[in-house]
């Protein structure tokens, strides 16, 4: 061999282990059944004043946004310095988000996958490229929502110290128009495009090792469905269907505690159980931490610690199962001598960090 064939072949190699997956742990061996190994996160954003109140807080793990440019705030680079800023302040990336948010279809940025258009193959196929170049920067997980009436609420109501919190009361809620842009969207339809989009993803995150989790659809609704669409991710049967469509240790559930609450008919006595069936599979990746008071169909969401949930039971059992991922605050009421929430979040970070102290 000459010196250039040489030179030659350690430039492709060196190129070749740049674009490698990264060494990611299996989910599996990540949980650590009977420790309390969660992590409190936060999702809220990832710029430099955000990650520095987190650091502040004692959040040292978020779920983070690359920046966007011309290549979409996806790119390997991109990501890469996403997560050297974070390191700037001491906070881990852990996650990001996939271009599949709990909007409403007509806001979507990628509506062909839940309507079934024939250019879903396209957006799929990005939905893919980003789940490598997570891997190759280094970003272990990513969440995402198969949504198409979006997140759903009726009036608000007014909570403690005069805060406002979103309420949902399906018998109260105006199904106008009565069909959204996807048209009738009866179950058959929607699994049917929810396992075309698993088919193609979760082979890719297999492959590269990345954890996919998935939100439920917040509310679930009654059968006959809201505004033409049957959400089949709003009960607990219809997570139980979702996470055995592709048999993967990479294939799960973000979680959001306050979701699934929503879909149980008594959630204080119930959703200990729903986080025991999912933790014990190793299926949830990633935990929305929230509290609601009602029941099915008709709630309230609260701050963590005035909800039906007793949050210390619940992270008792995320104990029990070894859950050791981020736990998040999500939807909190809000008020307007707190225009960006840092007050409410910030009341709950330390709240998600000293029960987690308290199970420990």
């Amino acid at each position: 061999m000459n010196r250039r064939q040489f030179v030659g072949m350690t430039g492709a190699s060196l190129t070749a282990a740049a674009a490698a997956p990264a060494a990611f742990s299996a989910p599996g061996a990540d949980y650590k059944p009977g420790q309390a190994v969660m992590k409190a996160g936060c999702q809220r954003g990832s710029e430099d004043v955000h990650l520095a109140l987190l650091a502040r807080s004692g959040v040292k793990h978020c779920c983070g946004y690359p920046e966007q440019g011309p290549g979409g705030g996806f790119t390997v680079e991109a990501m890469q310095r996403l997560l050297d800023r974070g390191k700037k302040h001491g906070v881990e990336i852990m996650m990001i988000q996939l271009p599949l948010p709990s909007s409403t279809i007509d806001r979507a940025q990628m509506p062909s996958i839940m309507m079934g258009k024939p250019d879903r193959d396209r957006d799929i196929d990005k939905c893919c490229e980003i789940i490598r170049s997570c891997a190759k920067a280094g970003i272990p997980s990513v969440k995402y929502n198969m949504s198409i009436l979006g997140v759903l609420s009726t009036e608000p109501v007014t909570g403690r110290g005069g805060t406002t919190a979103r309420s949902w009361d399906y018998a109260a809620a105006k199904q106008e128009p009565p069909l959204t842009a996807a048209g009738p969207s009866p179950a058959p339809v929607m699994w049917e495009r929810i396992t075309y989009f698993l088919n193609r993803v979760v082979p890719v995150a297999n492959e590269y090792k990345v954890r996919l989790a998935c939100h439920p659809h917040d509310p679930g609704v009654p059968p006959k469905g809201f505004r033409g669409v049957d959400r089949v991710l709003g009960t607990v049967d219809g997570l139980k269907k979702f996470i055995s469509i592709q048999e993967s240790p990479y294939h799960g559930l973000n979680f959001c505690q306050g979701t699934v609450s929503e879909m149980l008919q008594d959630p204080g006595k119930e959703i200990l159980d729903v986080i025991r069936y999912f933790g014990k599979r190793k299926k949830i990746f990633n935990v929305h931490f929230r509290n609601i008071r009602g029941k099915r169909d008709k709630f309230v969401e609260t701050y963590p610690d005035e909800g039906d949930v007793n949050f210390f039971h619940a992270m008792q059992v995320y104990k029990e199962v070894g859950y050791p991922y981020m736990m998040m605050p999500d939807h909190m009421p809000r008020h307007k001598d707190d225009p960006g929430g840092h007050q409410a979040f910030s009341f709950t970070y330390g709240y998600i960090r000293a029960l987690i102290q308290a199970v420990s």
